[in-house]
C-alpha cells in the first residue's frame, strides 16, 4: 500500500490538514482560480478533491463539478460537505493515474500539493496526459503546490505544531534523490502516545513543472507565485501553473 492509499493517514491528520480555516479560505481561492484561468462557466474536474472544499465552491458558482479522489474516508467527508452545502457534485473514487473522461471539462484543478505523489516520474506524466485528454479543446489546468524554490527558502528539517485539542504534531523532513523528493515523518502525540506516518513526495521547480506540462501536450504554460497572481520569483509563496490545452487566441 502506498502512503496516500492509507485512510488511517488521512483520518489521523484530517483536522490538521483540513482545518475550519482552510474551508473558510476556499471561496476566495476558487475566485482567484477562475480569475487566473479566465474560466467563467462550464464543467470542472477537481482532481484529488479531498473533502470537497473547492468542489462545493465551484458548484455554488454554477459549474458542473466532478470530484475525483482515491480515499474512501475523504470522499465520505466530501459528500457530507456537499450535503450540508445544498449543491450537487459528482464524486468518483478513482486513482488519478487511471481517471480519463475525454473532452469533458473546461477546467481541471490540482490543489494543495496533490500532484507529485508517485516515485516513477512517468506516472506523473501519465496523470498530466490524462488531464489533457479530459479537457475540452479550450480547457485549462491549474496546479497549486510547493515549488522547489519556495520550499528551499523556508526549509526546516524539524518543526512542531500545537493543535487545538492539546495534541501536537512533530514534522521531520529530508530532501533526497538529488533534491527531487521530500521524505517526511509526521508524529501525532496525543494523550501520552505517539503515532507515526512516513510519506514521500516529488517536488518540482517551476521550470521542471512547465517542461512536464509541455511534454504532456499542453500548448501554453504560465507560472505564478500564488493564487493571487504574482510572478514566480523571489516573493513567490507557492508554485502555481496554469496550462492550456490549446494556446489562447490572444497569446
Amino acid at each position: 500500500m502506498e502512503w496516500f492509499e492509507n485512510d488511517d493517514f488521512w483520518r489521523t491528520f484530517y483536522g490538521y490538514m483540513f482545518s475550519p480555516e482552510r474551508f473558510a479560505a476556499a471561496p476566495d481561492e476558487v475566485a482567484r482560480i477562475l480569475a487566473l484561468t479566465k474560466c467563467s462557466r462550464g464543467s470542472v474536474l477537481d482532481l484529488c478533491c479531498g473533502p470537497g472544499r473547492h468542489s462545493v465552491e465551484f458548484a455554488k458558482a454554477g459549474f458542473q463539478v466532478t470530484g475525483v479522489d482515491k480515499s474512501t474516508f475523504l470522499l465520505e467527508r466530501a459528500r457530507e460537505h456537499v450535503s450540508r452545502s445544498g449543491v450537487a457534485v459528482e464524486f468518483v473514487q478513482e486513482d488519478m493515474r487511471n481517471f480519463v473522461r475525454p473532452a469533458s471539462f473546461d477546467l481541471a484543478c490540482s490543489m494543495f500539493t496533490s500532484f507529485g505523489y508517485f516515485k516513477d516520474p512517468d506516472e506523473d506524466l501519465q496523470v498530466l496526459r490524462n488531464i489533457h485528454e479530459s479537457l475540452k479543446e479550450k480547457g485549462a489546468l491549474i496546479i497549486e503546490a510547493h515549488g522547489k524554490e519556495t520550499l528551499a527558502r523556508i526549509w526546516q528539517g524539524t518543526m512542531s505544531t500545537d493543535l487545538a485539542d492539546g495534541s501536537w504534531i512533530v514534522h521531520r523532513t529530508q530532501v533526497r534523490d538529488d533534491w527531487s523528493r521530500v521524505f517526511a515523518k509526521w508524529t501525532l502525540l496525543k494523550d501520552g502516545q505517539g503515532k507515526d506516518f512516513v510519506f514521500d513526495h516529488t517536488i518540482y521547480s517551476g521550470r521542471e513543472l512547465k517542461e512536464r506540462l509541455l511534454a504532456a501536450g499542453f500548448k501554453q504554460v504560465q507560472l505564478f507565485g500564488g493564487l493571487h497572481g504574482i510572478p514566480y520569483g523571489l516573493e513567490a509563496q507557492r508554485l502555481v501553473a496554469v496550462a492550456y490545452k490549446t494556446a489562447p487566441a490572444n497569446s
